[in-house]
């Protein structure tokens, strides 16, 4: 497992696209951090994270959309099947590559936190709260868009896919109040209130391994064909 962490890292890092990740979204988060507190004087750090879960929706496929996509389209899936290693471990290999982005690109966040601290004095307690929460709903993230690019060969169709998806999410709670159990966005809420519901850190894990396994059987599936 370790040897695929350290390949996908090498493939972030030594393409665009683990940059566009952790510059597009230290960027946005940049932006929506000064507007809050210049605009609607908001000086709490936590509140970030309701923009900063927003984000999320659409950069989050741009990591993600090539983890399995690639490998089809380039023709080394059938390397990655054949290979000795399990397809759990390369699955899990994979979503702890892109998890490990996402924590890079998450401590970029806490410069923002010191900016505050320096003027103010934010509640740490609560920011350390607000970061799990975020954890908990990227790695969901992270585990839809694994799945969504396993199941197709061309990338802009697994980013499409996934986007659909999460802001189908936000909508949930709208079209049936029962819905709002299983929306990402409606769980993550309770965070930045320094909220740790037990339910909802058990709903987010169970999301994530749900399709982290759906990844691992849709490849052993397409192994037993081939």
């Amino acid at each position: 497992m370790l040897a695929v962490i350290k390949k996908e890292l090498k493939s972030y890092l030594l393409s665009p696209i683990g940059y566009i990740f952790i510059g597009l979204f230290l960027l946005m988060f940049s932006l929506f951090f000064y507007i809050s507190i210049f605009y609607y004087r908001v000086v709490y750090f936590q509140y970030a994270f309701y923009n900063a879960a927003t984000i999320l929706t659409f950069v989050i496929p741009v990591l993600t959309m090539r983890m399995f996509s690639e490998e089809r389209r380039n023709g080394t899936e059938q390397l990655l099947l054949t290979s000795p290693r399990s397809l759990i471990s390369i699955v899990v290999g994979k979503f702890l590559a892109a998890m490990c982005i996402v924590l890079i690109t998450t401590a970029g966040t806490l410069i923002h936190f010191g900016i505050l601290s320096y003027f103010g004095n934010p509640d740490i307690k609560v920011a350390l709260v607000t970061l799990f929460g975020f954890i908990l709903l990227s790695s969901a993230y992270v585990s839809f868009g694994m799945f969504a690019s396993s199941i197709t060969e061309n990338q802009i169709v697994a980013c499409v896919l996934t986007i659909g998806v999460f802001i189908a999410m936000w909508f949930l709670p709208n079209i049936y109040e029962a819905f709002a159990s299983f929306s990402l966005m409606t769980m993550f809420d309770h965070f930045p209130d320094g909220v740790i519901a037990l339910d909802e850190v058990i709903m987010f894990v169970s999301f994530t391994i749900l399709f982290i396994l759906l990844t691992v059987i849709v490849l052993q599936r397409r192994k037993s064909v081939k």
